[in-house]
């Protein structure tokens, strides 16, 4: 059975996944409204799909910069990720034996650089938030493996948030009890059970480029919002 397209494209389901988050922030209680609103999309994907949440909100729009740690000799096979802050997660299926520790670390480093690389490219355009006392909010494009969005949310919550959701047009059926575990609330429109790649949920999936992501960064953030700090 082919699986029919939900999205047309990531504008259209960032304006599904910003009705979603607004019902459930709207359900929360009164003193927990008072936490400000801060929104992290994992660039570049989720950039486009974090837009519309940031524009309902009017609030900022900021990025946590995330890599897949790969195999050296390997470099489609994912073993973990990392964040240009330096929080890792390793894949629960890495065979760690018989590895030299240094293997690992090489892997660790050179995705780490890339995402510094990446972070340095993004932050003139960002505004530098700190979620501390706040409800975070990450968002992505979708989920697949889970591994950079989680090493994401670890980043947020070193920062103490007021609560940490995590947000997504589809994600696996299988991965949402885990993801569960990584914050406060999961908002995903959809979890099948056949999952394959994110782009098969999409009839429109190019690559985003760094000119849309930095574009969509300072739309959102030319207007100065009120800080959580």
């Amino acid at each position: 059975m082919v699986q029919p397209l939900l999205f047309r494209d990531r504008h259209e389901a960032g304006r599904q996944l910003a009705q979603a988050v607004m019902a459930e922030l709207s359900a929360l209680s009164a003193s927990q409204r008072l936490a400000p609103p801060v929104i992290y999309a994992l660039p570049r994907g989720g950039i486009p799909v974090a837009e519309p949440l940031a524009q309902l909100l009017h609030c900022p729009l900021d990025v946590v910069v995330a890599k897949k740690i790969t195999r050296l000799d390997n470099p489609e096979l994912a073993i973990g990720a990392v964040t240009a802050d330096g929080q890792v997660i390793r894949s629960r299926y890495e065979n760690l034996a018989g590895q030299d520790p240094r293997v690992w670390r090489m892997a660790v480093a050179r995705a780490q650089q890339k995402a510094r690389g990446q972070l340095a490219q993004l932050s003139p355009h960002c505004p530098q938030t700190n979620p501390q006392g706040a409800i975070a909010i990450l968002i992505d494009d979708g989920i697949a493996t889970g591994m950079t969005i989680a090493v994401a949310a670890r980043a947020i919550r070193a920062k103490q948030p007021a609560a940490l959701f995590i947000c997504a047009p589809v994600a696996p059926k299988l991965i949402i009890e885990r993801i569960e575990n990584w914050c406060d609330r999961v908002i995903v429109l959809i979890a099948p059970e056949a999952f394959l790649s994110v782009s098969r949920f999409y009839a429109d999936f190019p690559q985003v480029e760094m000119a849309e992501v930095i574009a969509g960064l300072e739309r959102q953030n030319a207007v100065k919002h009120p800080n959580p700090d």
